[in-house]
Order: structure tokens, then C-alpha cells, then sequence
């Protein structure tokens, strides 16, 4: 009997994700005519994450899998940066090893486990006139999050946007690039391991800064963007963004004597 139910559980399971991808497909292409890659796995990723959303983020298992390849590549960025002559605490927040790994994976299974956050009533009034309203959390579309050579950033920030149905994409730093590569990769096996579009996570490739400058002009097809840095990083996406931005610049910082 418990088979039985079982299959029965995991036949609507399946059913419905691929009756929600058709549908989203149906909307994407026929009803809404969206082209982007990102803007098109937003919508389908919308529908699917009340399914299935907890089975997202179980990239920990392909990540742990790939540990060897991640480190091979994080090898040939930290012996880039030596020849450019870069400073040890720079190559320090570069360096991975497994222990380093190994926490980016207790990350990722500690945001897997974080309540929905969507569709929630964060507050409700009523106007003079009898109208009910409410304020709902729900996703934000397409995020744009450029940052520095930090590798564990592109899993957190990839793994937070899907975790709040939002599709991401992603502009690390150069000298991270070979490492941000494979970590995108495992995160996109993720996605498709579980039916979802790997396009709902996508990487710029492009080493090159005119690919940031087409991010912060991108009005239309991303719809926020967070830069996660330093000042200088922070100050030139604020001067040059045509997108809505998310800044932080200098933060709050107090020094108690």
C-alpha cells in the first residue's frame, strides 16, 4: 500500500511540473512572446518552485561530485593571479580547498532549507473607502549580480535567486573565471537534473568590461541588478546603470572606543 501511494505521489509530482512547464512554455513563446533566455526560465521556474522547490537546490550532491574539477580550476586562477603580481589577501579570497568547498555546500544546504519566501502577506490595511489591500512578496524577474573574484559568491547568489523564483545572471570577476565556470556548471545540472530550465541561472562569459557596461544598460531584460564589492565596483554601477540597482557602497560601519 505504501508502493502504491508512493508512486501515485511521485506521478503527480512529475505530472504536475511538466504540465506547469508546458504551460509556461505556452505563455512564453505564444501569449507573452518573450525571447530572452533569462526572462522565459523566470516564468516557467515561477510556476515550478511551489512543486518542487526544496529538490532545487540539491546541487550539494554535484558540487561534491565535481570537487576535483572545481579545484583544478580554481589552481589555474590562483596561479594567474601570482604571475599578475596580485596581493595575497586578494589570492587568499580566491583560494579554494575542500574545507572551503566543503562550506559552500553547508551554505547551499542551509538556504535549501529557508522557509518559502514567496507569497507571503507582509502587511494589509484597508483605505477610507472599504478597498482591502495587501503587500505579497513575490519574486523580482531577471537579477544581475556582478562581483569580484570571489568563487563562493556565484553559488550563493545563484542559489538565493532560484530559492526566491527568480532567474540570475552572473558577471564574477576575471581572475575567478575558470572557477566561476564549473561552479555555474554544477549549479545548472542542478536546475536540470530536477526538470527546471538551466537557463534560469546563466553566467557572462566574457572577461572583457564591456560585458558590464551591457548589463547596466540592459533595461528590459534584467530587471535588477546587485553588485556585490568594493567601493570602486559599487560607485561605477551606480554611475552607469540604467537598470534598477541594489547598493550597498560603503555600509554601516561604527568604531566603538
Amino acid at each position: 500500500m505504501d508502493q502504491i501511494l508512493l508512486q501515485i505521489l511521485n506521478g503527480l509530482d512529475k505530472g504536475s511540473a511538466y504540465a506547469l512547464i508546458a504551460l509556461g512554455l505556452t505563455l512564453i513563446f505564444g501569449t507573452l512572446g518573450v525571447v530572452n533566455f533569462a526572462h522565459g526560465a523566470l516564468f516557467m521556474i515561477g510556476a515550478f518552485c511551489a512543486v518542487t522547490l526544496q529538490r532545487i537546490l540539491n546541487t550539494s550532491t554535484i558540487i561534491k561530485n565535481n570537487i576535483d574539477k572545481i579545484l583544478e580550476a580554481n589552481i589555474i586562477d590562483i596561479n594567474n593571479a601570482k604571475k599578475k603580481n596580485m596581493s595575497n589577501s586578494f589570492i587568499d579570497r580566491l583560494f579554494l580547498n575542500a574545507e572551503r568547498i566543503s562550506n559552500v555546500i553547508t551554505g547551499l544546504e542551509k538556504i535549501s532549507k529557508i522557509k518559502d519566501p514567496l507569497g507571503i502577506e507582509l502587511s494589509r490595511w484597508t483605505q477610507p473607502n472599504g478597498l482591502d489591500i495587501s503587500r505579497i512578496s513575490v519574486p523580482l524577474g531577471v537579477i544581475g549580480i556582478i562581483y569580484e573574484s570571489r568563487p563562493n559568491v556565484t553559488v550563493d547568489a545563484g542559489s538565493l535567486c532560484i530559492k526566491s523564483g527568480n532567474t540570475v545572471i552572473l558577471r564574477g570577476g576575471s581572475d575567478s573565471i575558470n572557477t566561476s565556470r564549473i561552479l555555474t556548471k554544477c549549479l545548472r545540472e542542478g536546475l536540470s537534473s530536477v526538470n527546471l530550465p538551466e537557463n534560469a541561472i546563466q553566467m557572462i562569459d566574457d572577461i572583457n568590461r564591456d560585458a558590464v557596461t551591457a548589463m547596466l544598460k540592459s533595461t528590459g531584460q534584467i530587471d535588477v541588478i546587485i553588485p556585490r564589492g568594493g567601493k570602486s565596483l559599487v560607485d561605477k554601477v551606480q554611475k552607469e546603470a540604467k537598470v534598477p540597482v541594489f547598493a550597498h557602497l560603503e555600509g554601516i560601519c561604527h568604531l566603538y572606543i
